[in-house]
């Protein structure tokens, strides 16, 4: 029997794994996760950016955890040797229309206590990034760039130099929980455990309801679309540079990475997706898409971003609206400078009025975490996620060794 079982293998589930070990050194720890590697989903299917926690609501999990995080992040990379850049990014306001909203970003920012941030005019935006047009930007110098699949193969590493196993092709088909123990069926065989964390991600209300719990909160998923520059064009950008986000979606708008192993993105653009693992264009499936349609959150938000999602739309199936979008911090950025990069889908969960739940959320039930929402900046705030769940298996789990 294990002490603790982790479903997912991303930085999230790793993580969580991680601070247990730490917590609890001689406890069996397993993680299960359904592909044949770590970090195949989210994790390792993003822009790889450290996020500064400029732009959370002070208070929030996202804004506590993000900032902590992105500590423990950094210092984890440098003593273990995982590539990152804490090269900084720009927020820029493209007019002087958006001035004031980037100053709400900007007291934001400082009541959050991000370290170093400062309002900078349209000359030094040019010292820092030449090619950019804006009137204004926030400069944020804690931000970064880092290989978040390279973190999760050390935390793996970690893991398993202990008593730690991660289990791959191991989807998890049911859970069951007699009050003294968790049984829990994947990859055709029953694992016992003493205690259930779920981190899987844009499967974890399917997870939870494995489990029989029936959150009203439902996972949508958004596909979010990239170009990178061609080599020829990688000199238009130095570091990170962010538009102004639309304060009535939670997504970043189309930006400019410089990854942290080579190469630069564009993007990304947020569009529904029609199967939430569907990384290509016309990716479908018809039972998770019905799932979709037959939860009237969904409904309820499309009628309110309808505009919005058509934009999105519009630029999912022209690079030219794609660029143009691009054109507003870069004007120089043309149709040929860019090529087709692979896209990521993000776990977007939806309440039943339809509203966005914009911070991490969890549900605790007997013996069991359910991490039923994780959305940026999950990755940067991993390890203090981990941190999380730890001291919620303190507060509500009587931990004893479990017997082999």
């Amino acid at each position: 029997m294990y002490d603790f079982t982790i479903v997912g293998a991303g930085i999230v589930g790793l993580s969580t794994a991680y601070k247990l070990s730490l917590k609890y050194p001689e406890a069996q720890i397993l993680v299960l996760e359904k592909e044949d590697r770590v970090a195949a989903h989210q994790t390792g299917k993003n822009s790889g950016v450290i996020h500064s926690g400029i732009y959370y609501k002070p208070g929030s999990y996202k804004a506590r955890n993000c900032v902590d995080g992105r500590l423990q992040l950094v210092d984890f990379c440098r003593k273990h040797g995982v590539a990152i850049d804490v090269c900084g990014k720009v927020i820029v306001a493209t007019n002087e229309e958006e001035v004031p909203r980037l100053k709400k970003i900007f007291a934001r920012g400082k009541e959050n206590e991000i370290e170093g941030i400062e309002m900078i005019d349209a000359k030094r935006l040019k010292e820092l990034e030449p090619h950019v047009r804006g009137v204004a930007a926030i400069h944020v110098p804690c931000a970064g760039i880092v290989d978040y699949a390279g973190v999760s193969r050390k935390l793996m590493e970690l893991l398993e130099g202990g008593n730690g196993k991660v289990k791959f092709n191991s989807a998890v088909s049911n859970i069951s929980n007699n009050g003294k123990q968790i049984t829990i069926e994947a990859g055709g065989e029953k694992i016992s455990s003493k205690y259930l964390v779920n981190c899987a991600g844009l499967y974890s209300d399917h997870v939870a309801n494995f489990a029989g719990i029936h959150s009203p909160v439902k996972i949508v998923p958004f596909k979010g679309e990239y170009y990178e520059l061609k080599p020829e064009a990688e000199y238009l950008v130095n570091d990170l540079i962010y538009p102004l986000p639309n304060p009535e979606f939670p997504f970043l708008g189309v930006h400019f990475t410089r990854m942290a192993l080579g190469g630069i993105e564009c993007g990304p653009n947020a569009v529904f997706a029609f199967k939430r693992e569907g990384y290509k264009k016309l990716s479908f499936n018809i039972k998770e898409t019905t799932e979709t349609f037959n939860f009237p959150g969904f409904w309820k938000m499309a009628r309110q971003h309808w505009r919005m999602g058509l934009d999105e739309y519009k630029r999912s199936f022209s690079k030219k609206a794609f660029v143009k979008g691009l054109q507003k911090l870069i004007p120089e950025v043309r149709v040929e400078h860019l090529r087709v990069s692979p896209s990521g889908i993000r776990a977007m969960a939806l309440q039943p009025n339809g509203e966005i739940l914009d911070d991490f959320y969890f549900e605790v039930v007997d013996r069991q975490i359910h991490v039923l929402n994780a959305p940026s900046p999950a990755a940067t705030a991993g390890l203090a996620i981990g941190d999380e769940i730890v001291k919620k298996v303190e507060e509500h789990f009587p931990y004893q060794k479990a017997v082999q």
